[in-house]
């Protein structure tokens, strides 16, 4: 809960055991008062979310209950005997029935990242007039999409967190239908900062950054990792989280245009000779995105006076990673792009990698994270079908994990496992172990740092499980 919400909470409580005191202390007779005004305060300064509509009734009804009281300037009478006690009880125990929803429900948090760096953040909006929109309704429309960024910064005295998610009130009810909650279930994301700085201006390096590329999962969005984003930006990387209109849950441009998913970009439940043409489409366009970025970063090194990333990317050392269906593209990318130096996948969907890159391999080092719950039977086919001529991939699974752990979902709430956001695996811990391992795999292979992680099992990460 939030400073205010807090405090709303705990004079609504001091106001039902306020009757306990002596009747001399007439200074608590104001507490009601003062929870309402405590309230209003909260509406102001923190803003409203439907999970304190209980506590907002509740400090407004118990000011109205004690206002004859201060009009007469008669302060409750002191009682002690049982029936005061059952009152009380039953007052503590509305007092909590209403801050289960604000608990249960908190404005998410991310963990803080652990790096030297602070964290600056931008969103371009890129469009590549060499290809077409694939899943628009324009056929003739140019392919564009949006690209998140986030960079060692130093920010300006006085500067702000960013939201976590950009247009979050038009998001956030399209990602609570794609969990299949309630629209306005989410609506208080909007409240949740992130560790980045928009804006704020890049710390100068002699030797350039790596750049990092990421592709999201089907239905995803360019946030939906920040806590992988921020931390891997606070070590020393430049990180560009892509997102691809039609397959993320909504893409929202800076002009106001709108893209929604489009179900037929992966037809799921059609049979497999519709499904699998389908599925290589989607991510041949994705992998596309990630080409094309990598392109306009290129130029943006070259010169680019509006950011001042010119001389700032080491461009010898692009990584690029994904989850799930972005898992698959940052397969389908690294397999036919000498430019990615090493890769990750997060739960890697290996159904739309196309079958020339599926049989001939990956032989830059490749890091396969998974979770424990989510791989099928086909994808482990396939994936040790690539495995096969991938000498310089590893294998790993996280145990106690499902697929959405590898994003900021399982910080949503603490029902995160119950509502299938998370596996039973500690949600903080379960960050963290990815957090370590994508930064020792990007690490070794793009600044020459060693890592234990990468050697075999250690005793620090019992949850982790080497397949290969």
């Amino acid at each position: 809960m939030r400073p205010f919400e807090i405090i709303v909470l705990s004079l609504a409580a001091l106001c039902f055991i306020r009757p306990l005191v002596p009747r001399r202390w007439r200074t608590l007779d104001f507490l009601p008062a003062a929870a309402l005004a405590a309230t209003l305060l909260q509406l102001l300064v923190e803003g409203y979310r439907w999970q304190m509509i209980p506590l907002y009734l509740l400090s407004a009804g118990l000011f109205v209950f004690s206002l004859p009281g201060l009009i007469r300037h008669r302060p409750p009478k002191r009682r002690l005997g049982w029936k005061f006690g059952v009152q009380v009880a039953l007052g503590l125990l509305l007092i909590g029935l209403a801050a289960v929803l604000p608990l249960v429900l908190p404005v998410p948090s991310l963990p803080e990242p652990t790096g030297p760096y602070h964290i600056g953040t931008i969103t371009l909006d890129l469009t590549d007039n060499s290809r077409r929109e694939l899943y628009s309704s324009d056929p003739q429309a140019p392919r564009r999409f949006l690209v998140q960024v986030w960079y060692p910064a130093q920010p300006q005295p006085g500067a702000q967190p960013a939201p976590w998610m950009e247009q979050a009130d038009q998001v956030a009810p399209a990602i609570a239908a794609w969990i299949d909650l309630p629209d306005f279930f989410l609506d208080h994301i909007q409240y949740a900062r992130s560790d980045a700085y928009e804006g704020a201006p890049l710390v100068k390096s002699t030797g350039g950054y790596p750049l990092l590329l990421f592709s999201h999962g089907w239905g995803g969005f360019r946030a939906q990792s920040s806590f992988l984003m921020q931390e891997l930006a606070s070590h020393g990387y430049v990180v560009a989280a892509l997102e691809h209109p039609y397959g993320s849950v909504m893409t929202v441009f800076p002009d106001g245009q709108v893209a929604r998913n489009n179900p037929q970009a992966l037809p799921v439940g059609a049979p497999q000779e519709e499904f699998g043409p389908a599925a290589v489409r989607l991510v041949d366009q994705w992998a596309g995105d990630l080409a094309y970025a990598l392109n306009v970063f290129d130029g943006m090194n070259e010169n680019d006076p509006q950011y001042s990333f010119t001389g700032q990317l080491n461009l010898q050392r692009v990584g690029v990673f994904g989850h799930s269906t972005g898992g698959g593209a940052t397969v389908e990318f690294c397999g036919r792009e000498l430019r990615c130096i090493a890769g990750v996948g997060l739960d890697a969907y290996l159904t739309p990698v196309s079958p020339l890159v599926r049989q001939s391999g990956l032989e830059q080092p490749f890091l396969f994270l998974f979770s424990e719950a989510w791989p099928s039977e086909t994808n482990n086919r396939l994936l040790e079908t690539l495995l096969t001529h991938s000498p310089n991939a590893i294998h790993l699974t996280l145990l106690g994990s499902d697929h959405y752990d590898f994003t900021d979902l399982p910080m949503l709430t603490p029902l995160a496992s119950r509502l299938g956001l998370k596996g039973p695996l500690d949600g903080k811990r379960a960050l963290r172990i990815i957090d370590d391992y994508t930064l020792a795999f990007f690490d070794r292979y793009l600044k020459a740092q060693s890592s234990a992680l990468l050697d075999g099992p250690i005793d620090t990460y019992p949850e982790i499980r080497w397949e290969r």
